[in-house]
């Protein structure tokens, strides 16, 4: 995934951009940059590797040597960035959050009738954003070229452009698939993906993007350059996994959400049958833990944390890049508190299960350290697709989804002609699933949210958000 942070002031908003930028740490773990403009130097850019070290430790150095009263920043899961262009609309910053799936054939198209070039990274690459640079310089002005790449990108691209009179452009993806609030204060404007990172910092939200709008920034004001679409399909993992449970998206807040989310799920149970003898319910840190305490509270069975992850030194247990190494991470940051484990009966709700990797590694450490039966809850539907929207997930093909590895599984190819009733717990194929992937991981019991309800949890129409990871809609 990715994150950013923009902010255009009467003032200097350099540690404005440093923490509004680092708020957005948990969104990605490769690199972090920032790019500010100053009348007096134009503009100055930084950009680290955070793969071993947080975004905060490696630019705290370089902030000393930075001022602007305008800038952007960007947490990024991908490429470098933000990059310095110079172009013949102008020299500007430029960031984006998104995927682009159709990268070869445009990069192909440009270099076909431009005579240019583009730098190549490791292996050969070109940087994503980059080539979204090449496809807005392609028109005489930055409205139309931003109107242009988002027409022609396949996936989606949320961007951030700093140009060199100071002032902030902002494109949500054509499609709103990730958000983009836009923050005041009494000296100047703010714009961020997390709403939190800028209310923190004493901004208040006044407006939120709509779908393929383009607004332009300045410390004065923001005004409209290009209409929001009507169409709009907004990422639904936004809420159950990787958004900070502090952010409001579409007016609804990710711990509210959470936490219906999970009394729906313990609803479900009851309304199956599933009257379980459980000593506490559980939530598999960190976005499992307000899906379970919307269970605890609605079941009445005691909410407790029988394992506490211990992140001063590895916050987040996916920065190693071998996968190994990540798992070894996983297994070491859980610290058991053993009297809530030993002979205990726990039912764990956690925020999804995708290739059941570590979770295997967790439902092991708990039966070590003495539990008697685990049970397991996720608070989305089997995830069937992998994304092509979001780079939020490492899995390279949709069979190393443990939900589709199983149906191969037990029915080879022939079971993808039956992805709906494997989703469904309700079905004999979908029991067989959840059966399957029981033995699998050795868990007591297992069940899934079911779309319905996510979105009842949500609160918006199915019209306007995206359940392709679960159903293979858009």
């Amino acid at each position: 995934m990715g994150g950013y942070f923009g902010a255009v002031s009467s003032r200097d908003v350099v540690m404005d951009v440093f923490y509004g930028t680092d708020y957005h740490s948990h969104l990605g773990t490769r690199r972090g940059g920032m790019a500010f403009f100053g009348e007096e130097h134009g503009f100055k850019r930084e950009i680290h590797n955070i793969e071993s070290s947080p975004f905060r430790t490696k630019f705290e150095e370089a902030i000393e040597h930075m001022s602007g009263r305008s800038g952007i920043g960007c947490i990024s899961d991908t490429d470098p960035m933000p990059l310095l262009i110079h172009s013949n609309i102008g020299t500007y910053a430029i960031a984006f959050v998104g995927r682009i799936n159709n990268q070869d054939s445009l990069i192909k198209q440009y270099l076909s009738f431009s005579g240019g070039h583009f730098e190549a990274l490791s292996g050969g690459r070109v940087n994503s954003t980059e080539l979204i640079a090449s496809l807005i310089d392609q028109k005489s002005d930055f409205t139309d070229g931003l109107k242009f790449a988002q027409n022609m990108i396949e996936g989606s691209a949320s961007i951030l452009i700093l140009k060199e009179d100071g002032a902030i452009l902002a494109a949500r993806d054509k499609l709103g698939r990730t958000p983009m609030l836009i923050g005041k204060d009494e000296d100047g404007y703010s714009v961020s993906f997390e709403s939190f990172a800028y209310e923190k910092l004493g901004y208040e939200t006044v407006y939120e993007l709509g779908p393929g709008e383009i607004v332009e920034i300045t410390k004065e004001g923001y005004k409209t350059l290009a209409p929001a679409g009507k169409k709009k399909c907004i990422c639904a993992f936004l809420w159950s996994y990787y958004g900070y449970p502090n952010s409001t998206y579409e007016d609804v807040n990710v711990e509210e959400m959470r936490n219906r989310n999970g009394r729906l799920m313990a609803k479900n149970d009851a309304e199956a049958g599933k009257d379980f003898d459980l000593d506490y319910v559980c939530g598999v840190p960190d976005s499992g833990i307000a899906h379970a305490i919307g269970y605890s509270n609605e079941c009445g069975i005691d909410y407790a944390r029988p394992f506490i992850k211990y992140t001063p030194t590895w916050p987040r247990s996916f920065m190693p890049v071998n996968q190994s190494e990540r798992n070894r991470v996983a297994k070491m940051k859980l610290v058991p508190v053993h009297n809530l484990i030993k002979g205990k009966k726990l039912l764990f709700v956690d925020d999804s299960i995708v290739r059941g990797t570590q979770l295997r590694e967790t439902v092991e450490f708990l039966y070590e350290n003495g539990a008697e039966k685990v049970h397991m809850r996720s608070a989305c539907p089997p995830i069937m697709y992998g994304c092509k929207y979001l780079n939020f997930s490492r899995q390279t093909s949709d069979t190393d989804l443990i939900a589709r590895k199983t149906i191969l599984e037990l029915e080879g190819e022939e079971g993808e002609k039956y992805i709906d009733e494997y989703s469904d717990g309700r079905t004999e194929r979908g029991r067989k699933l959840r059966e399957h992937i029981c033995e699998k991981l050795h868990l007591d019991s297992l069940e899934y949210q079911n779309v319905d309800n996510i979105l009842e949890a949500i609160g918006l129409d199915e019209s306007s958000v995206c359940t392709y990871c679960w159903n293979g809609k858009e």
